[in-house]
């Protein structure tokens, strides 16, 4: 007698189990932070344009002693006004020309652009270190406060800065380190005005009640709590003021009362260059065209920053 045995087949769940995990699969995968924050910097044009200018001139600043291709400080009297290469007289061995003093030109603006980053970064620290002081105390306490941190704010916007810093200048003698203090003391309004803006807007926030509740020192909560908040509004305050300064010290030097010869500074350059401006035009507008790159390449930057940071900005 023959038994048949009937085997019940069950679903085998192989195929759902790789369904499932195909469709997972499929699934985008969240995009890392800086890829996300690259992302959104040069999809905008202007800060992509600012931020690749600003970074070239950085690394000029950085390695002029290994970019430039002569001493600048070199004179070289039997070359001297030799004009740039693209004029017919013009020689690869100079390829900007050389100035009155037969100075390479390439090579002092190449060290120039140190000059006036240094000039640029360190005065906007300076005041901003100051100003943001200010703004925050007077954002943070109100009543008396506020209003002797908003007199002096008053005060200060009611002085001309080139005026005053002529002045200064002309009673303590130009040099690169009267410019960046003169600037620094000068040029903090701005970020008084913004720090003082935004800290008010936040001293009542849950998180700075709750750090009250905690018993957290003051300087705490304005160093750990609202600092932190108002940053990014200073970032950009920091790129304008740059742009201020450099604008700023290349006037100083153009009038005399900046940076002394034999620095490189841009503002100098067309000092020095203006005797000769009808008949070699190329050594004001080289220097002139720099300054104004930079300029713009800074401006540009903190716009761009101010339009990220800002509410419902650039995904």
């Amino acid at each position: 007698m023959t038994v048949s045995t009937s085997t019940t087949s069950r679903p085998s769940r192989a195929p759902a189990a790789g369904g499932r995990a195909r469709a997972l699969g499929e699934l985008p995968l969240p995009r890392p932070a800086w890829s996300r924050v690259t992302r959104k910097m040069f999809g905008h044009r202007g800060l992509a344009i600012g931020l690749v200018c600003v970074g070239l001139a950085v690394l000029l600043a950085l390695f002029a002693p290994l970019l430039a291709p002569h001493d600048p400080y070199f004179q070289d009297i039997s070359n001297r006004m030799v004009p740039p290469v693209w004029h017919d007289k013009g020689s690869w061995t100079h390829v900007l020309g050389t100035d009155k003093l037969g100075r390479d030109y390439l090579s002092r603006l190449i060290y120039g652009t140190r000059i006036s980053l240094t000039i640029g970064l360190v005065a906007a620290l300076i005041s901003g270190v100051i100003g943001t002081t200010l703004g925050v105390l007077a954002g943070y306490f109100g009543g008396r406060v506020d209003a002797f941190i908003s007199y002096i704010i008053t005060t200060r916007l009611a002085m001309p800065v080139v005026l005053v810093a002529l002045a200064l200048a002309s009673l303590t003698g130009g040099s690169l380190t009267t410019v960046i203090v003169l600037l620094g003391l000068l040029l903090w309004d701005r970020f008084a005005v913004v720090s003082r803006s935004v800290t008010q807007q936040l001293r009542d926030a849950e998180y700075v009640y709750a750090a009250r509740t905690l018993g957290c020192s003051l300087p705490y909560i304005l160093v750990r709590e609202i600092l932190p908040n108002i940053a990014g509004a200073l970032i950009v305050v920091i790129t304008l003021e740059m742009a201020h300064a450099i604008l700023l010290e290349a006037t100083l030097s153009f009038l005399g009362m900046g940076v002394q010869p034999p620095l490189p500074s841009w503002g100098l350059m067309v000092a020095e260059g203006k005797a000769y401006m009808f008949f070699q035009p190329w050594v004001i507008a080289i220097p002139g065209v720099a300054l104004f790159v930079l300029v713009l390449a800074i401006n540009l930057l903190g716009d761009g920053l101010r339009d990220l940071n800002a509410p419902g900005g650039r995904n």
